[in-house]
């Protein structure tokens, strides 16, 4: 610093420096971002010429591939873009009829800009309008300057007395353009800044060179620079000559990319008059819109003709968008016509098209359709099919069980570095034990197979000749959200295959590699006889707010993981069932009559077998007659030593004075080594504190008094109600069902542990010989309505037996 050609210039307008040396001695230039501390580096070691600050205070120009660091790979990640350039089109801001500007539309994006400016984002604009500005006003100045014989004769719409070069409407228009914009952003306190490019400004070095400085001088100043090609001499578009990775100046779309990549804007916003990118021209049948994009997506989509107005078209703007994320840049193309979108973009709501260079997946309106088409080829098998995928599902879990653990320590061992709760670590692991148990279940599944879909449970001869029947048929399609339990993918799969329904699964980024694996494995089982899509793997987070709009598509909702997850669930699923728990507070009392040993063993399997589990208790009821026995210390005792911490309900806290501490809520799902303990009188108000503060999962009696067990069997009004057995018992393998796809306390449709039984409904089968309405309208036919007998060894045919049962069943 004491050497007299070393200078501390501003490097980035962040109050940010950079020590830069002599030519001869260049090192590599390094910066440190104010807010988010990104790291910059160049690319080459190259010298960088700086202006000293007598001439050009605060100007610094950064090689061309000088990236930011900043890695915008998901929408959520778009709220940590700081320097940002908004690119408005044509036919955003300027009237239907071509000749002067919508301004109502422009003010709310101004509004928007400028919210962003003054939460501390740089921001810049990239505007066209000048040309239909100037064409307004010099109309206007036309139409006064004729006679009035001439005024009547153009009044037949006819412009071609009327066309202005273009070139003329700029140079009239960019005066009053930049006049508006400062008008409309001094109402937010924000400065705007004029800056007319043309070609020549980008393409050459010292010229480029000039127009960084100025850009970055304005932004350290919290000025906004609009920037637009001078048009009043710009030349036509020269035809493309993309040469040597440089996108060449054609329109404000390649404009807005080449200015990013110079200036090192985090984020491009291309508004344009459509919504994104399509996969054909939109309103297409078939036609759909690619919320997420990526450079591999290109043949997905079929180009139509350009807006009505400006020079670009969506291809331009979607070469544009490539070109910028390959230089670091991230990019969405939306709709400039929609109320608030930039204020969505920065919320990571789904709006517009999103570019990144994250692994494309298939788009989660592909995978919810592919599922429904996968549930229809599932009906279409017999049932020793489907049990064929589920035991070889259950065989690979033990073929490839070096590989899964091996992929589940991954996860562990980034769930610990990452600081995750120890009680999603306790479910995130696997090991040989949950695996065996894993394909013992999955075989209980596949014994149950031929007696699933298509079982008779109702037949009645409605009328002589007229026969009904309710059959059992898959729901369709369903949506499973879990965390943390990647035990639970091929469970959900299993039951899933066996009651024919198409499967998207969406688990935890924490299992991320576990669930990978298994999903494979699934995808195996399947392929041979049914597409694998049947069973979909959704990536993203971003993408459970978009399937749970779509009723078309999904037609059930099972979420399993902590209350929190499940009640955002819950309260998002717009028209979509959810079938599901909020939370496991569950419950054990003790009655005066229990057999303590009974007891004991009871409250120490349901606390201590899977602290974590939600049918592992959270509150112990004691009846009052017990408080002063050996066996009330005995059971404190036994806590204690298994490292149960205890907190005292608020009756027991009034009757110990030393005792635990208070408990925060007698409504509390603790989910690890921690309980509740109060007192109650008697059963009837053991019942009556179950119903106010239980979850409706699990509640158990400890008794040899049998009507005391009665009247707590009908008095809890919850999923599973027990009598001297332990809470752990709620679970979908130890009832038998094989397997579990969750556990309901909702009271509609399916209780308690859901198996297979609980992914069914029914439709009905009529068969008649030529009968019509009319015919019992007008007393020819009679109605009978007679119950027939049920043979429930007998079901709809499978496929294998008819060639024509396939139409039928679906």
């Amino acid at each position: 610093m004491a050497q007299a050609n070393t200078r501390l210039l501003k490097l980035w307008p962040h109050n940010t420096l950079c020590q830069c040396y002599q030519q001869s001695s260049w090192p590599a230039l390094l910066s440190y971002h104010r807010n988010s501390h990104r790291h910059l580096s160049t690319v080459s070691n190259k010298p960088i010429q700086l202006y000293n600050q007598k001439s050009y205070p605060s100007i610094s120009v950064f090689p061309k591939k000088f990236y930011s660091g900043i890695n915008l790979s998901t929408r959520a990640d778009l709220l940590e873009a700081k320097r940002v350039i908004i690119k408005l089109g044509s036919a955003v801001i300027t009237r239907e009829d071509e000749c002067g500007l919508s301004l109502g539309r422009l003010a709310c994006i101004i509004e928007q800009v400028a919210e962003l400016q003054n939460q501390g984002k740089e921001m810049m604009m990239v505007t066209s309008g000048a040309i239909a500005f100037g064409k307004q006003k010099l109309q206007q100045e036309i139409i006064m300057s004729m006679s009035m014989r001439q005024t009547l004769t153009s009044a037949d719409k006819n412009k071609q007395g009327l066309f202005i070069a273009p070139r003329a409407c700029a140079a009239v228009g960019q005066s009053g353009l930049m006049s508006l914009y400062e008008a409309m952003f001094m109402q937010y306190g924000v400065k705007a800044a004029q800056v007319l490019i043309t070609k020549p400004d980008i393409d050459d070095p010292e010229s480029c060179k000039n127009l960084c400085g100025t850009l970055n001088e304005l932004c350290r100043l919290k000025i906004i620079p609009i920037l637009n090609t001078n048009d009043a001499v710009a030349p036509p578009p020269a035809p493309d000559k993309d040469l040597k990775g440089v996108i060449s100046l054609k329109d404000n779309d390649s404009l807005s990319a080449r200015l990013a990549r110079e200036v090192r804007a985090d984020l491009m916003v291309l508004m344009t008059d459509v919504n994104g990118i399509y996969t054909g021209p939109p309103g297409q049948i078939g036609s759909r819109l690619l919320h997420t994009y990526s450079p591999d997506d290109r043949t997905k989509v079929t180009f139509g003709a350009k807006s009505r107005v400006g020079l670009g078209g969506m291809e331009s703007k979607v070469k544009a968008a490539e070109w910028a994320l390959d230089n670091g840049v991230a990019t969405v193309i939306c709709n400039g016509n929609q109320d608030y979108a930039i204020r969505d973009i920065f919320a990571a709501k789904k709006i517009g098209t999103f570019f990144t260079k994250t692994e494309s997946s298939a788009p989660v309106e592909v995978q919810a359709i592919n599922a429904r088409e996968g549930s229809r080829a599932l009906q279409a098998l017999t049932g020793e099919q489907r049990a064929i995928i589920i035991n070889k599902l259950a065989d690979l879990l033990l073929t490839r069980q070096t590989d899964i653990l091996k992929a589940n320590q991954i996860d562990v061992d980034k769930a610990y570095t990452d600081g995750v709760d120890d009680v999603l670590i306790s479910r995130l692991v696997l090991n040989e034990k949950k695996l065996k148990t894993l394909h013992t279940g999955l075989k209980q599944i596949a014994k149950t197979c031929d007696s699933i879909v298509g079982r008779v449970t109702r037949r009645t001869q409605v009328a002589e000749g007229l026969e009904l029947c309710q059959v059992t048929a898959p729901i369709g399609v369903l949506m499973v959200i879990f965390e943390s339990r990647p035990d639970a993918l091929p469970q959900v799969a299993a039951l899933a295959i066996s009651s024919a329904n198409g499967l998207l699964l969406k688990g935890g980024k924490e299992a991320s590699n576990s669930n990978k694996l298994l999903h494979e494995l699934v995808e195996e089982a399947l392929e041979p006889f049914v597409p694998k899509e049947t069973v979909a793997l959704v990536s993203r987070k971003e993408d459970i707010e978009d399937l749970l709009q779509m009723t078309n598509y999904i037609d059930l909702v099972i979420p399993r993981g902590s209350s929190d997850m499940i009640a955002k669930i819950q309260a998002a699923s717009k028209g979509i069932p959810v079938l599901g728990h909020s939370e496991g507070v569950c419950h054990v009392y003790i009655d005066k009559e229990a057999n303590h040993d009974m007891a004991l063993k009871i409250v120490r399997d349901s606390k201590c077998d899977y602290p974590s589990a939600c049918n592992a208790v959270e509150t112990v009821l004691i009846n009052k007659h017990l408080l002063k026995s050996t066996f009330f210390e005995t059971l404190l005792d036994m806590l204690k030593s298994e490292g149960v911490k205890i907190y005292a309900g608020p009756r027991m806290s009034s009757v110990l004075k030393f005792g635990p501490p208070p408990a925060v809520s007698l409504h509390k799902e603790y989910g690890g080594l921690e309980l509740t303990m109060e007192i109650v009188e008697n059963t009837t108000e053991a019942v009556n504190h179950i119903n106010k503060y239980s979850s409706s999962h699990t509640d158990v009696i400890i008794t040899d008094n049998e009507h005391y067990a009665s009247e707590f069997l009908k008095g809890v009004d919850s999923a599973c109600v027990f009598h001297n057995a332990s809470t752990r018992f709620a679970d979908g393998y130890r009832f038998g069902l094989g397997a579990e796809v969750g556990i309901s306390t909702t009271r509609i449709h399916a209780r308690g542990p859901v198996g297979v039984e609980g992914l069914l409904t029914s439709k009905w089968l009529l068969q008649g010989h030529g009968q019509a309405a009319a015919d019992f309208a007008d007393g020819q036919e009679q109605f009978i309505h007679k119950s027939l007998p049920l043979d429930y060894s007998d079901k709809v045919s499978d496929s294998s037996d008819d060639d024509n049962s396939t139409e039928g069943q679906q």
